[in-house]
C-alpha cells in the first residue's frame, strides 16, 4: 500500500480523535462522552483513535510547550478552527506514539484540509510538525513534563495538601495509563493471566478485549481498580446483614458485598447506570435489590451503609486524562456540597450501633478529610472507627494520621500504581 493509502486508511481514526479532542478542549465535554465518535470504526482504528486522544491529553502540557517553541503565538480558534488540536495530535503521534514522521505529518495536513478554517493554516501545520519531527525529542527531553502536564489549579492544591515531593509523585503516576484490575467473585474463581495484589484483587497482565478473557463471560470476576475495592472491605463481616450501597453504579462495590453474603440494597439515581448494575449482577450471578432513586430521598434503615459519593474524581486521572482540563477548583466546591448532602442522608439510614463508610475517588481534602471533620463536628452520635493495618492488608502507608483510608496514584508504583481514594469508617452510637 502506498504512503497515501496508509494515511487514508488511518484518517477516519484521526478524524474521530480530532472530534473527541476538540469536544474536550473547546466544550469541556468529557472524553468518555465523546466516544460515540468511534462508532463504525474497525476495532483497531477505534483503539488507535482512543489511544491518540488519551495520550494527547495525558501529555498535553508538555506537548504544548514543545509546539510553542515553533509557533510564534497561540492560534485563535475563531480564525484557525481546529488547527491547534491538529498540531497537538500530530505532536503526540510523533513524540509519544512514535508514528513515522511522514505518516503523522501527512495525516495532519489531511485533517487540516477538511476543516474550513484550519485549511488556511496548512503551511504552518506542515512546517511546525516537520520541525517537531526533527527537533521535538530534544526539546521534550529538557522539559519538566510532570509539572507541565499538571494544570496550576491541581499542582498548587496537591503541593499544599500533601507536599512538593508527593505532588510530583502523583503527577508522575499520571504520565502512564492505568493498568486493569479485576475482583474475583470467590477465592477459587477462574481468572486470566494476572498478578495477585491483595485479597481477591488481581492485576491483568495483558487486558486485551476484556469480554474475551477467560472467566469473564462465566461471571467469575469483574473489572474494578484495587483502590476502589477497599471501601467496601472496611464494613467488615457483612454476611447475612443488610447493606445500603448509595450511588451504587457501576456496581463494583455492590458485587463485592453480594459476593460476601450481604443483602445489598443498591441505590442509583440514573436509570441507565442502574441498568448497568443489573447487567453486571446478571453476568456474575449475584443478587441485590436495585432501587432507582436520589440517595437524598431514599428512606430506610440498615446496620451498614456505604456512601460512594459523587466527586471530581481527581484520583482517577490515569483513567480519565481529560479531567484536569475540563474541571477546575470551583468544581471541587460544588461536588463537596452535593456529596455532603448524600453523606447526611446516608447517616440517617444507619441503625443505632451501625457502621457508615464514606468514600470518594478524589485527591482533594475538601471532598474527603474535610467532609468527615465537618460531619463529626455536627454529629456527636457518630465516632470514627480507625482503619487498621489488617483492613488494608498491611499497607500502613494507606492509613492517615486520623485513621482514615487515603490511597494515592503513586502508591503501588512498582506495580503500576492505583487510583486515589479516600474513605472513613464511622460508627453510630447505640443510644442515637
Amino acid at each position: 500500500m502506498t504512503d497515501t493509502g496508509l494515511v487514508a486508511k488511518g484518517l477516519a481514526a484521526r478524524r474521530a480523535a480530532l472530534a473527541i479532542l476538540s469536544g474536550v478542549l473547546q466544550k469541556r465535554r468529557p472524553l468518555d462522552a465523546g466516544l460515540d465518535q468511534l462508532a463504525g470504526l474497525e476495532t483497531r482504528d477505534a483503539g488507535f483513535a482512543r489511544a491518540l486522544v488519551s495520550e494527547a491529553l495525558r501529555h498535553m502540557g508538555a506537548l504544548d510547550a514543545v509546539l510553542r517553541k515553533f509557533v510564534a503565538k497561540p492560534l485563535a480558534p475563531h480564525k484557525a478552527g481546529a488547527a491547534s488540536e491538529i498540531l497537538l495530535l500530530g505532536a503526540c503521534e510523533l513524540l509519544i506514539l512514535k508514528v513515522a514522521p511522514h505518516a503523522a505529518v501527512d495525516a495532519a495536513n489531511a485533517l487540516a484540509a477538511k476543516d474550513t478554517k484550519a485549511m488556511h493554516f496548512k503551511p504552518l501545520i506542515n512546517a511546525v510538525l516537520r520541525k517537531v519531527a526533527k527537533e521535538g525529542e530534544a526539546v521534550l527531553s529538557g522539559l519538566d513534563r510532570e509539572r507541565l502536564s499538571t494544570p496550576d489549579w491541581l499542582w498548587t492544591r496537591w503541593t499544599a495538601q500533601y507536599d512538593a515531593g508527593t505532588a510530583r509523585l502523583i503527577a508522575r503516576a499520571h504520565q502512564h495509563a492505568a493498568p486493569v484490575d479485576i475482583i474475583l467473585k470467590s477465592p477459587d474463581a477462574a481468572f486470566p493471566p494476572s498478578e495477585a495484589l491483595f485479597g481477591t484483587v488481581r492485576r491483568l497482565s495483558d487486558p486485551g478485549r476484556i469480554e474475551e478473557l477467560s472467566g469473564f463471560a462465566q461471571g467469575d470476576w469483574w473489572v474494578q481498580d484495587a483502590a476502589a475495592s477497599l471501601p467496601a472491605l472496611l464494613l467488615g463481616d457483612v454476611a447475612g446483614k443488610t447493606v445500603i450501597d448509595l450511588c451504587a453504579a457501576p456496581g463494583g462495590k455492590t458485587m463485592q458485598l453480594a459476593a460476601r453474603g450481604a443483602n445489598v440494597i443498591a441505590v442509583e439515581i440514573d436509570a441507565a447506570r442502574a441498568a448497568r448494575i443489573r447487567e453486571n449482577l446478571d453476568r456474575t450471578q449475584l443478587a441485590a435489590e436495585i432501587v432507582q432513586s436520589d440517595a437524598r430521598d431514599y428512606q430506610t434503615r440498615a446496620p451498614f451503609v456505604l456512601v460512594d459519593a459523587p466527586c471530581t474524581a481527581t484520583g482517577t486521572i490515569r483513567r480519565h486524562p481529560d479531567l484536569p482540563w475540563i474541571k477546575g477548583a470551583a468544581d471541587v466546591t460544588v461536588s463537596a456540597a452535593a456529596a455532603y448532602e448524600i453523606l447526611e442522608a446516608g447517616a440517617a439510614m444507619v441503625e443505632p450501633g451501625g457502621v457508615l463508610v464514606f468514600a470518594v475517588c478524589s485527591l482533594e481534602r475538601e471532598e474527603g478529610e474535610e467532609q468527615i471533620a465537618a460531619f463529626l463536628s455536627a454529629h456527636p452520635d457518630f465516632t470514627r472507627m480507625p482503619v487498621t493495618t489488617e483492613d488494608v492488608f498491611g499497607h500502613t502507608e494507606w492509613i492517615t494520621q486520623d485513621g482514615d483510608l487515603r490511597t494515592l496514584p503513586c502508591h503501588f508504583s512498582d506495580k503500576g500504581g492505583m487510583d486515589g481514594f479516600y474513605a472513613a469508617r464511622l460508627r453510630r452510637s447505640q443510644t442515637s
